[in-house]
């Protein structure tokens, strides 16, 4: 992982977001999808560029499922907004790293 982003396992998941003072977008994605994969290094850059004012990370739904599975995650890549432990915002499949930053910016400023 570089610098910045973060990985959520099932195990520290709840408590990564809940714990965060900062607003936190996750990244949900598996090793066999190919938009996942091309968004990795947008979701780096921004996990660097935000790095302090929003807690940027990756979960691999195929390794840890069951945070998936209960947020009811059905398709790849899905990113979620947190704020104060709640999901206030989503992206399904790829989306652009302006679609991406704007997202972030309203959350932050929100």
């Amino acid at each position: 992982m570089s610098e910045g982003l973060f990985e959520f396992t099932d195990s520290d998941f709840d408590d990564k977001i809940g714990a965060s003072k900062q607003p936190v977008l996750v990244d949900f994605w598996a090793p066999w999808c190919g938009p996942c994969k091309a968004m990795t290094p947008t979701i780096e850059k921004l996990a660097a560029e935000f790095d302090g004012r929003m807690l940027v990370g990756k979960m691999d739904i195929q390794a840890n499922p069951l945070a998936a599975g209960k947020l009811g995650i059905r398709s790849i890549p899905t990113l979620l907004f947190f704020k104060n432990g709640q999901i206030v915002d989503s992206l399904i499949g790829a989306a652009n790293e302006d679609k991406i930053r704007d997202k972030m910016v309203d959350i932050i400023e929100g």
